[in-house]
């Protein structure tokens, strides 16, 4: 017998519909870059808008979005270092207010930019959703943040995961709760920009961001998106690249991290 809780998400096709796609927002205007629907406005500081998703297309859910900037081609890695230490400051207590509340059995925290990462608008943006019913991190296991360590310093480390929840780069970001977050926000800067302008010859144009906090550390974990695997498509496989290709693309990234956000 299956329990409630191993049930997938239930998707709303009906609520779906006129949902803006990454191409048409295009062509007929983007939502998010002029945005006026403030009954929707769940907080605002500046620029940064916390609002109610218009497509909730989730049963049992709150979906919302972050809307991180008024630039439609912007993204973490082209933040101004102190625009982008306020947003994950605001971002990150827009999130701890939701998980606060007692209606959500968990509240998940991501990102999704480019084509290949499962995201229907291109404007900057992430979300939060409250899951009413589902422990949302029931498959994450602490050993998926644990892997090759590239940069260690106090409080705070970046390794390459040993256990892909996917596979095959995935880069953990780990900082000790109660720590000032910008040094939190200018490596994640920094890992978005390697992602975007040099993994991989600078071929990746897509890329996920999920936000944890386990075992009294504050976690993201950058995933570079490709197409899938079939293996982990069909058959949840994961898969890694070796350790000592792993410890190549690390003394690249390590010389990178210590360089300046270009």
């Amino acid at each position: 017998m299956i329990e409630e809780n191993e049930a997938p998400l239930i998707f709303s096709h009906v609520a779906a519909q006129g949902k803006p796609m990454h191409m048409q927002a295009e062509t007929v205007g983007c939502p998010f870059c002029d945005y006026q629907e403030t009954e929707n406005i769940l907080k605002q500081e500046g620029d940064f808008l916390w609002i109610k998703n218009k497509f909730p297309t989730l049963n049992h859910t709150n979906q919302t979005l972050i809307i991180e900037s008024k630039d439609h081609n912007g993204d973490i890695s082209t933040h101004k270092q102190q625009e982008n230490r306020d947003l994950i400051r605001f971002a990150l207590h827009c999130w701890q207010q939701m998980k606060a509340d007692p209606r959500y059995r968990s509240v998940l925290f991501y990102k999704n930019h480019g084509p290949l990462s499962g995201g229907s608008l291109k404007h900057p943006h992430m979300q939060i959703v409250g899951l009413e019913e589902m422990d949302g991190e029931r498959n994450v296991q602490t050993k998926n943040f644990v892997g090759i360590k590239v940069l260690e310093e106090a409080g705070l480390a970046i390794n390459f995961s040993k256990f892909p929840t996917m596979g095959f780069l995935e880069i953990n970001l780990l900082m000790e709760l109660g720590q000032d977050t910008d040094a939190f926000a200018d490596y994640l800067q920094k890992i978005v920009a390697f992602v975007l302008n040099r993994y991989h010859h600078g071929r990746c144009d897509s890329f996920n961001l999920f936000f944890f906090e386990q075992a009294g550390k504050r976690i993201a974990k950058i995933v570079p998106r490709f197409v899938d695997s079939p293996y982990f498509v069909g058959y949840r496989l994961a898969q890694n690249f070796s350790d000592a290709h792993l410890a190549t693309i690390g003394e690249e990234f390590r010389v990178f991290l210590l360089g300046k956000v270009e």
